[in-house]
């Protein structure tokens, strides 16, 4: 089990501001959990006793309409935090999160860190600004569905994804999601969504490896209005 002040991960999320003893405390307390693909991390209205730092993997954040379908609000990558906002208000979680593929999460236990966000406060300021992070991209997500087109909001989610994922050793993208998760994501009908992905691979924009997308054509993505 690695320890908290040795591990590279915290240095991209709040935890880089904590002092060495703190970490030291934490790295005492953690539990170091392996999830696999398709496995439920919490469920949405769950009480979060605590934080998962994503060590390895990624997961996808999603909330339930009241038509019963899924939207995905973010995808969350190796070192970012999850359960930061119920830690603070003390509220149930508002979202569930999955895993996209294996993951690696450190458990940190609330009763450990909420005195750490009341004694530093470097660790506050962190924790709030990837808040108020958090809260641009809701109004941008917001935005975008209420003003672009799906074929805009589709190509501009691919571009994302390669550029925030990366790609396989064949150029295909590194994250693997279901048509109905990139419906999720545009904010469309699971139709519309094939569809439009077929309109993009007869256009020689992007070329399909069985249900694995390349981008042949990042610089006409980004172009599409």
């Amino acid at each position: 089990m690695s320890k908290c002040e040795q591990c590279i991960i915290r240095q991209f999320n709040s935890l880089k501001s904590l002092t060495k003893d703190e970490l030291v405390r934490i790295s005492g307390c953690k539990t170091t959990k392996t999830i696999k693909k398709g496995e439920v991390i919490f469920e949405e209205g769950d009480k979060l006793n605590g934080v998962y730092c994503v060590k390895d993997g990624i997961c996808k954040l999603s909330k339930l309409s009241a038509n019963g379908k899924d939207q995905i609000v973010k995808l969350v990558v190796k070192g970012e935090l999850l359960g930061q906002r119920s830690l603070i208000s003390d509220e149930r979680a508002n979202l569930q999160a999955i895993a996209l593929n294996d993951m690696e999460v450190c458990f940190i236990p609330k009763a450990e860190i909420i005195n750490d966000l009341k004694k530093n406060p470097s660790f506050t300021y962190d924790v709030l600004q990837q808040m108020a992070h958090d809260l641009k991209d809701a109004d941008d997500i917001i935005v975008n569905m209420a003003q672009k087109p799906v074929r805009r909001r589709m190509a501009e989610v691919l571009v994302n994804i390669e550029a925030s994922f990366g790609t396989n050793a064949d150029g295909t993208l590194s994250v693997l999601l279901s048509r109905e998760d990139f419906a999720s994501l545009v904010g469309t009908a699971t139709e519309s969504a094939i569809r439009v992905l077929s309109q993009f691979k007869k256009e020689g924009l992007i070329s399909t490896v069985g249900k694995q997308i390349k981008i042949e054509n990042l610089e006409e993505l980004k172009r599409i209005e």
